[in-house]
């Protein structure tokens, strides 16, 4: 695998990443935004974002390192 193939690799794997943070932070977002009969809770947007963001990205990257592992193992076994 090139050095370009696995820099394009890196940045697809922290954008879907990053996505996958999003979209489970997403779920019922307006329901913990805005709890029954009580002011909105802004430590969603502050501290819960930012986590989950940071985990898909984490989550990504991880992933995007085991399988150049192993495309890298199996190169070499040729």
């Amino acid at each position: 695998m090139g050095q370009r193939t696995q820099a394009a690799g890196g940045c697809l794997a922290v954008a879907l990443g990053w996505g996958a943070g999003l979209t489970v932070w997403s779920v019922d977002v307006r329901a913990r935004l805005w709890r029954f009969e009580q002011a909105p809770d802004w430590s969603v947007l502050y501290a819960e974002l930012p986590l989950a963001l940071l985990g898909g990205t984490a989550a990504g990257l991880a992933l995007w390192a085991v399988f150049a592992r192993l495309a890298g193992r199996l190169r070499g076994s040729r």
